[in-house]
Parts: C-alpha cells; structure tokens; sequence
C-alpha cells in the first residue's frame, strides 16, 4: 500500500533530513515540500495526502493554526524541537510526535505506526463495502435468483439456503454444493445455475467453480490471466483464466 505525504517546515535542513530517512520506505511517496503555512494549507487542499509530516512553530502559521483552517484534515506526525507542544499534539490525535533531533529508528516506529493506521482503515474500508454489496443483495427483488437448494439425503428433504454455500464446483452431471461444514450433491449444469444464482453474491471464476463472495478473504493474481482466490476459511481455489474479468472487476467494487 502506497501512502503520500507532505513535508511540512520552514528549515531546508530539517525537510532535507526526513528526506533521507524517507529513502528506505518504497512505500512512501513525498508529494509536496512546504517552507510555510500558507504553502502548507494550498498543498494540503490539492494533493490531499495520507499524512503530513508538520513542523509546529513557524514564521507566519504555526501547525496547529495550519490544522485549523483545513475542512479535511490528514493524519498528522509532529516534528518539532520542543517536548512543551506534546500534550496538544496528542489532544487533536496526532500519529506522533517527534522530538527534534530524531533519528532513523524513531523515524521507522513513527512510520509503523501510520501504516498500521491505514492498514486499519483499509480493513475496515473493505469491510464496509462487503456489508453494502450483502445489504444490496439482500434489498433487491430475489423473486428471479435461487435462495436456497432443495437436497435429497437419506430419504430427507433438505433446504439448504445459498448464503450458507461457500463454493459451488461442478462433477460430472452434478453441482458439488460446499457449506462450512458438508458437501451436498445437486443434479443440475453449472452454466444454467450461474443464471439462477445473484451475482451480486456469487462469481463465476472457473468453468467448474462459483465462488460465494462473502466468503472470500484475498485474491493473488499468478500470472497468464490466473489468480488464486483465498478463502476465509483457509482453502484456494484457483481460477480460469478465461474469467479474468470477473476477478478484476469484483476487486475494483472492493477497493477501498
């Protein structure tokens, strides 16, 4: 994951400084240097970073007069030379607060922090649009999609209802139907269920396998078309590479 900052300090020597400890972080991309204040709020509002690295006393603004006249405000790392500002950093949650002169491992537990914040944000980003596509699921006329399977077994009828099937994989004339805990068989072709079942629920990603995408924890991409499809309850499947769309396209309606 990729995050963009901005340096924030009236000293050249102090921006070049992070600059160097910033070498080491591929995953850190500095998209704006600013000398003042005023430069500081007009980048901020344009590049919209992650977060900012803020020096807390300078010339015209100081940091906290810089925060206070941005509607959208980015994570914030402190970098001063004066411990006398750390209690009002933190009141305005502050990712950190770093004492000046700091060196790289300081700079390294700063940064850990950060990532572990939007890592976070990620999760729950992605956690939220899963719970929109099963609300939207949910919401919409399901007169015209199957909702459950009538089975057979052992002279009983059974329901088995489709949010509660993981995967489905075709075997011959058959469905094999996989919930967490059983496997029913259910006589019927893959590509006339494809039609039957939601696909805001279930994705083709094989010419033998319909994935549940409520069930999915991450998709690798292999190569040649082909990604490997993580379950949540540690199986892989691995997909087609004719159905290279499905994946790219259900990740872009995920992506946070």
């Amino acid at each position: 994951m990729k995050l963009r900052c901005i340096i924030v300090d009236d000293e050249y020597l102090a921006r070049q400084r992070i600059l160097k400890l910033l070498e080491g972080h591929e995953d850190i991309t500095v998209v704006a240097e600013c000398k003042n204040g005023k430069d500081a709020i007009a980048k901020i509002k344009l590049k919209e970073p992650d977060f900012i690295f803020l020096d807390i006393q300078m010339p015209d603004l100081d940091g906290f007069s810089v925060l206070n006249k941005l509607n959208k405000i980015p994570y914030v790392i402190f970098t001063t030379a004066y411990d006398s500002f750390a209690l009002k950093a933190f009141e305005i949650n502050a990712v950190d607060y770093l004492l000046k002169p700091f060196d790289e491992d300081r700079m390294d537990t700063s940064l850990k922090r950060m990532k572990a914040i939007k890592e976070q944000e990620k999760a729950i980003g992605l956690k939220a649009k899963l719970t929109d596509l099963l609300t939207t699921f949910k919401s919409e006329d399901s007169s015209g999609f199957r909702t459950y399977f009538e089975i057979k077994k052992n002279g009983r009828l059974l329901k088995v209802l489709t949010e509660n099937i993981i995967y489905i994989q075709s075997e011959g004339n058959y469905l094999e139907l996989y919930t967490e805990k059983n496997k029913f068989l259910f006589r019927a072709t893959m590509n006339s269920i494809e039609k039957e079942l939601s696909k805001h629920q279930f994705m083709r990603i094989h010419r033998s396998l319909l994935i549940n995408k409520f069930y999915i924890d991450s998709c690798f991409y292999l190569g040649n078309s082909e990604y490997k499809v993580h379950l949540k309850m540690g199986l892989s499947l691995l997909s087609g590479r004719a159905f290279k769309e499905n994946i790219t396209s259900y990740l872009e309606d995920i992506q946070p």
